[in-house]
């Protein structure tokens, strides 16, 4: 799913000269790859909850295959590929949409501490971003040979996972009783959102924030260091991955520091959306020929962000029960989208106008993220432990009325 992105946006001015086409157009072939995902992954996490996961993760990995199957021929063979292609990004939504999204609640199934939970979404989240970290790299290696060999590399990367997923991934026993029928399925998903909603929506917010802000900030420096410097090719890539590794490394570490701890989960997320709003504020005060500050600060920004992403993960895996888990993992993985999809055309109308224009906004949504993380997301509400029972007891000795505490190993405290 990464790469099905990223690997593109260093290649997106030589497509558009390519192509012959504009920068707005030219964005919508990141746009609608997003746009049909949003609209099918919570069908797809629906699917997985009543039917298993890897049942809809591999024939999704075809799909996707075949979508990138499908971009590259037209860009090969059609001398007018620009339809065709943005049709073969939009079949690899549909199969994105039912693949990647669904390991998040996979990984929820596999483990039963909540620590190991936490630490397996943030070891998720790092292959996630360290996706981010090589697809410019190797996105702009493949265009060097030809210009569209990224919408092969597509097939090739999607074979490969889809024979990793069937032989090596083991899927936990099948439960004894049969899944819920539709009807009793969207009430149960009606009474998570009657119950959790406050926070669910928040982190909802906050998810498809992060996304926005991401792929702005790339967005706009593989503009600017093309079109300013004459930067492209693989040192383009390389430039692009280091806001991104800083991400995944900052990811990584967050993903194990966390644990089960429900309060540090709340606190590194607002501490993250702080520091990355932070950084696009400062970001904007520059002028656009101040690379270096830029990367600087853009650094910053996906540190903030990669701390506060498996944060999210844990929240929305720990706090929802297995049956409904996929459901309500895949609308998060739906918001992101909605970020990713969103960027593009935003980002290229906003830099028309001027690049502080680009970075006050995304400083603006960080400031709503912040706020979110502060004030929606309350620890209690989102998978707690809950206090064992108390118990009244009267002593025969004395007659004297005692209150103890049940110990989770079954003793009294």
């Amino acid at each position: 799913m990464t790469l099905g992105n990223s690997m593109l946006i260093p290649i997106l001015p030589a497509i558009r000269k390519e192509l012959g086409i504009s920068s707005f157009q030219v964005s919508m072939i990141i746009t609608v790859y997003s746009i049909v995902a949003i609209f099918l992954i919570p069908i797809a996490g629906f699917l997985s909850d009543r039917y298993g996961r890897k049942k809809v993760i591999i024939p999704s990995l075809a799909v996707a295959g075949a979508g990138g199957l499908l971009s590259g021929i037209a860009a090969l063979w059609l001398e007018h590929a620009y339809v065709w292609i943005l049709l073969g990004r939009l079949l690899q939504g549909v199969g994105a949409a039912g693949a990647a999204p669904i390991v998040m609640p996979l990984v929820g199934d596999m483990f039963k501490k909540e620590s190991d939970v936490s630490e397996g979404l943030g070891a998720i989240e790092t292959a996630n971003t360290f996706g981010k970290v090589l697809s410019p790299i190797l996105g702009s290696l493949l265009a060097a040979v030809v210009w569209y060999v990224p919408f092969f590399a597509i097939p090739v990367f999607c074979l490969v996972s889809l024979v990793m997923v069937g032989f090596l991934v083991k899927v936990p026993k099948k439960r004894e009783q049969e899944p819920p029928s539709l009807g009793r399925f969207l009430k149960s998903i009606k009474q998570v959102f009657g119950e959790k909603g406050r926070w669910l929506y928040a982190i909802f917010a906050i998810g498809g924030i992060f996304m926005f802000v991401l792929f702005a900030a790339l967005f706009y420096l593989s503009q600017i260091l093309e079109d300013l410097y004459n930067i492209d090719g693989v040192f383009k890539g390389a430039l692009l991955a280091i806001p991104t590794a800083a991400l995944c490394l900052s990811s990584f570490t967050a993903g194990k520091w966390i644990g089960e701890n429900k309060r540090r989960m709340k606190w590194v997320n607002f501490f993250g959306a702080s520091l990355a709003t932070a950084a696009m504020l400062v970001c904007g005060w520059f002028r656009s020929d101040s690379i270096y500050m830029l990367f600087i600060f853009m650094t910053l920004g996906g540190i903030g962000i990669g701390m506060a992403l498996p944060c999210l993960d844990a929240m929305i895996t720990e706090g929802i029960v297995k049956e409904q888990r996929g459901t309500v993992s895949s609308i998060y993985s739906s918001m992101r989208f909605i970020g990713v999809a969103a960027d593009p055309p935003v980002a290229s109308l906003l830099m028309e106008q001027t690049h502080r224009m680009l970075f006050f906004t995304m400083a603006g949504v960080g400031v709503l993220a912040a706020l979110l993380a502060m004030f929606a997301i309350k620890p209690k509400q989102y998978g707690g432990k809950p206090k064992p029972p108390r118990k009244r007891a009267v002593s025969e000795e004395s007659g004297k009325e005692y209150i103890f505490r049940l110990t989770r190993k079954g003793g009294a405290g």
